[in-house]
C-alpha cells in the first residue's frame, strides 16, 4: 500500500513538474519574455548611458519593428527616448536601434517599455543613466544564490551558521532557518540600501535550471532592486545549465557591457564543462582589442585559481609568466579549467596581454582570494565569492576542524579607473604569499535578512539586523493600489518617497532606517484584525519514539503575513522542554513557492512520556493563534486531537480536508529526502 501511494505521489509531482515548464505566452506575463524580442539589454544585462549619450538595443529576428521606447522609474519620467538609428545586417537573424538619451533625462535605473510591432516588452533592470561615467566602480557581489521552490535551509544565529538545526543548541537560544530566496532578496536589498554603483551575480542563480517559478521569483527580486537604484548583472552558472529556461527569462549565457570606461566581459563556463570554450576566448579577445585603454572585469563562475591541496583560501602569485613559465603556473590552476589546458593557458596570456585587473568567480561555496603580479609587476585579482543562498557549504563552526569555516555571504569590490582594486569590509590576511583569513565576505544575509511577505491587504516586511549599525537606504516595495504605511505597525525610520504603476503593479520607493535587532514595516489597506489559521497535516513518523527526532507538517496562513512560527514544548508537568539553549524552535517553509502555506517544524527526541505541542503564530498586528497537540512518546496514538487556542478574534474554520493537506504536503518531504 506504501509502495502505491509513494508511486501516485510521484506521478503527482510529475505531473506538477509538467506543469512548472509551460512556456509563458505574452498576454500578461510579458515581463518574462524579453528572449522573444532582445537578445541586449536582457532583465540582468543592463544598458548604461548619461544624459545625452546613446545605447543600443540588440534585436531578435529582421522583422521586429520598434515602433516606440519609454523609460521610466518610479520616481522619474516616463521619458520618450529618441531612435537614432536602425541596422539590419543582410543575412543575420539580429538587427540594432540605437537609442538616443534625453540631455535631460534624470540619474536613475529605468524600466523600459519597448513597443514593438509584436507587442510591448516590460524590461525592468533595463536601463541605468549615470549623471557622469563614474571613475569608481563600487560593485555589490553576491553569487550562488541558488533560488529554488523546494526546501533549501540553513540554520543561522549570529555568525553561526550549520546545516543541522541541531548542531546549533549550544550556540543559539533562536536559530533562524533562512531560506534561499530570502537570502538571495536580503542580499540584494542591503546592497541598494548601502548605495553600491553595480550588484554582480557570478552564477548559479537558481538552484535547477528547469525551475521556471525559481528564475521569475530572481526576475522579481532583481527588478525590485534595480528600482530601488541598483542595477544588477548577471551570468549563469553550472545550476542554470542546460540555460533554456535561464536565457528566456534573465539573460544571454556571456556578452559584455561597457561603463564609462569599466569593460565588464560575462563568460560562460557550461555545466559539467567547467570551463569556457576556445570559441568564447577568442570572442572575449575581439572584445578586448575592440575596447582598449577600458579597464577590463571578467566574471565566470568555474574559479580559474583553485588548489584545495595546497591552501584552500588562496594566495599570492609571483613573478610566472603563461608564455614561459605555464608548468609552474598550471600546478595552481583548478582541475576544471585545467582539463583543457590550452583554453587555460590562453585565458592566462589574455589576462596578462590586455592587462585583465579583476575576476570573479563563485561555484566552491567559499572565499578564496589569488593575486597574481605577473612579470611586468602588474596585479591580476581573482577573486571567488561563497554562497550567498545554499545551505550546503561548509558550517560554522566547521565540519571539521581541519576546514574553513564559511556562511552566508556577499561582499563590496571597489575597482577605480587606475585599474586598483580592493575589499574595504573585509581585509586579507596574508603570511608567507598564504592566505589564513577564514572569511573574507560580508555576513549578509547572515546578519541582515529581510522577510517578506505579499497578499491582497497589504506588503509586511520583517527585518532582522543583527550587524553593529543601523542599515539606511532606498527601498521599493510592491503594494496593493492605495496601500498606506501603518505607523501603528511599523517601528523602523522611513520616508515615503513616491509611489508609482507600472505595467499594472503599484510600486512604494521609502527610504528607511532599519535599527539592530528586530523590526518591521508594514504597508496595507487596513489594519489585519484577524488571527493566524493553523492545522496540523501529520507527523513523521506518525508516533514519535523516545529519544527520536520527529518533524510536525502543518499549515499556517494570515491575512497579511506570519511575523513569527514556532513550536514548544512542555512535559507532564507543565516545564518547558530545551534542547542545549533552543526553547522556541523555528517553523521553516516547506518550499519556497510564493503563497506556499506549508511549514516544517523539526523537534528533538523526547524521553518516553506525555508532552504538550504548542505551534504559535503571531502577524504584524499582534494577532495570535496557538495550536495545541497532546503527545505520547511511548509508540502509541497520540491521545488526543489537535485543538486551538486565540489572544485574538474568533476562530477560523480550517482550509481544507485533511486528506488534501497530508496529500499536498507529503510533497516537499520527498523532495527534501530526494535533495
Amino acid at each position: 500500500m506504501a509502495r502505491r501511494l509513494l508511486a501516485l505521489l510521484l506521478a503527482f509531482m510529475g505531473a506538477l513538474a509538467i506543469l512548472n515548464v509551460t512556456p509563458v505566452s505574452a498576454t500578461g506575463s510579458y515581463s518574462y519574455t524579453y528572449s522573444k524580442f532582445l537578445y541586449q539589454p536582457a532583465p540582468v544585462v543592463p544598458a548604461f548611458a548619461i544624459p545625452g549619450g546613446n545605447f543600443t538595443l540588440y534585436l531578435k529576428g529582421n522583422n521586429l519593428d520598434v515602433k516606440g521606447i519609454e523609460a521610466v522609474s518610479i520616481l522619474h519620467g516616463p521619458y520618450d527616448l529618441h531612435i537614432l538609428s536602425a541596422t539590419a545586417p543582410a543575412g543575420k537573424d539580429m538587427s540594432t536601434v540605437v537609442v538616443g538619451v534625453p540631455k535631460d533625462m534624470a540619474p536613475d535605473d529605468y524600466f523600459l517599455l519597448i513597443k514593438t510591432n509584436q507587442g510591448t516588452l516590460v524590461l525592468p533592470n533595463g536601463l541605468k543613466v549615470f549623471k557622469e561615467w563614474p571613475k569608481t566602480l563600487k560593485i555589490a557581489w553576491v553569487s550562488d544564490t541558488h533560488v529554488t521552490t523546494g526546501a533549501k535551509i540553513g540554520y543561522v544565529c549570529g555568525p553561526y551558521f550549520q546545516n543541522n538545526i541541531y548542531k546549533l543548541e549550544n550556540m543559539c537560544s533562536n536559530p533562524i532557518p533562512l531560506h534561499s530566496i530570502v537570502a538571495t532578496y536580503s542580499a540584494y536589498q542591503y546592497w541598494a540600501m548601502k548605495g553600491a554603483t553595480i550588484l554582480i551575480n557570478t552564477g548559479d542563480q537558481s538552484d535547477t535550471s528547469s525551475d521556471l517559478t525559481a528564475y521569475r521569483i530572481i526576475f522579481n527580486i532583481t527588478k525590485l532592486a534595480s528600482a530601488s537604484g541598483l542595477p544588477v548583472v548577471g551570468i549563469k552558472g553550472n545550476h542554470d545549465d542546460p540555460p533554456t529556461v535561464y536565457t528566456q527569462i534573465l539573460g544571454p549565457t556571456y556578452f559584455y557591457v561597457t561603463i564609462g570606461k569599466f569593460l565588464i566581459i560575462g563568460l560562460d563556463t557550461g555545466g559539467d564543462r567547467g570551463y569556457p570554450t576556445m570559441d568564447e576566448i577568442e570572442w572575449m579577445e575581439k572584445v578586448l582589442n575592440e575596447h582598449k585603454g577600458y579597464i577590463p572585469i571578467v566574471l565566470y563562475h568555474h574559479p580559474y585559481f583553485f588548489a584545495p591541496r595546497w591552501n584552500y583560501l588562496g594566495g599570492v602569485i609571483k613573478n610566472l609568466d603563461p608564455s614561459t613559465d605555464w608548468d609552474q603556473l598550471k600546478e595552481y590552476v583548478g582541475h576544471y579549467w585545467g582539463a583543457d589546458p590550452a583554453v587555460a593557458k590562453r585565458f592566462l596570456e589574455d589576462v596578462v596581454k590586455y592587462n585583465i585587473p579583476l575576476t570573479m568567480s563563485g561555484h566552491i561555496h567559499h572565499d578564496m582570494y589569488w593575486l597574481y603580479i605577473d612579470k611586468e609587476g602588474h596585479k591580476h585579482y581573482f577573486l571567488t565569492l561563497t554562497s550567498t543562498g545554499a545551505p550546503d557549504k561548509e558550517p560554522n563552526p566547521p565540519a571539521n576542524p581541519k576546514h574553513s569555516p564559511t556562511w552566508y555571504g556577499s561582499n563590496l569590490v571597489v575597482i577605480s579607473e587606475n585599474g586598483s582594486v580592493e575589499m574595504p569590509y573585509t581585509p586579507v590576511k596574508i603570511e608567507n604569499d598564504k592566505v589564513r583569513s577564514d572569511f573574507i565576505s560580508v555576513p549578509v544575509p547572515q546578519e541582515f535578512m529581510i522577510f517578506r511577505y505579499e497578499t491582497s491587504l497589504g506588503t509586511a516586511l520583517k527585518f532582522i539586523n543583527e550587524l553593529n549599525n543601523s542599515v539606511s537606504g532606498p527601498i521599493v516595495v510592491p503594494v496593493p493600489a492605495n496601500a498606506k504605511v501603518d505607523p501603528s505597525a511599523t517601528n523602523v525610520t522611513y520616508k515615503v518617497i513616491k509611489e508609482r504603476e507600472i505595467a499594472g503593479q503599484y510600486y512604494m520607493l521609502l527610504n528607511v532606517t532599519v535599527p539592530k535587532g528586530v523590526s518591521q514595516l508594514v504597508i496595507d489597506t487596513g489594519k489585519d484584525t484577524e488571527k493566524p489559521v493553523l492545522q496540523i497535516a501529520y507527523l513523521q513518523p506518525s508516533h514519535p519514539q523516545p529519544n527520536s527526532d520527529f518533524t510536525v507538517y502543518f499549515t499556517a496562513q494570515d491575512n497579511l503575513g506570519i511575523r513569527n512560527l514556532y513550536a514548544v514544548i512542555y512535559d507532564s508537568n507543565g516545564n518547558l522542554v530545551k534542547y542545549g539553549k533552543v526553547e522556541k524552535f523555528p517553523a521553516e517553509p516547506a518550499s519556497g513557492k510564493p503563497g506556499d502555506t506549508f511549514y516544517i517544524v523539526e523537534l528533538p527526541g523526547l524521553k518516553a512520556g506525555k508532552y504538550k505541542l504548542e505551534i504559535v503564530a503571531e502577524d504584524f498586528y499582534g494577532n495570535k493563534a496557538v495550536l495545541t497537540k497532546e503527545l505520547n512518546i511511548a509508540g502509541s496514538t497520540p491521545v488526543s486531537s489537535p485543538t486551538t487556542t486565540s489572544t485574538s478574534s474568533s476562530a477560523k474554520k480550517g482550509i481544507c480536508g485533511p486528506a488534501a493537506i497530508v496529500g499536498l504536503a507529503i510533497i516537499p518531504l520527498l523532495l527534501r529526502r530526494r535533495k
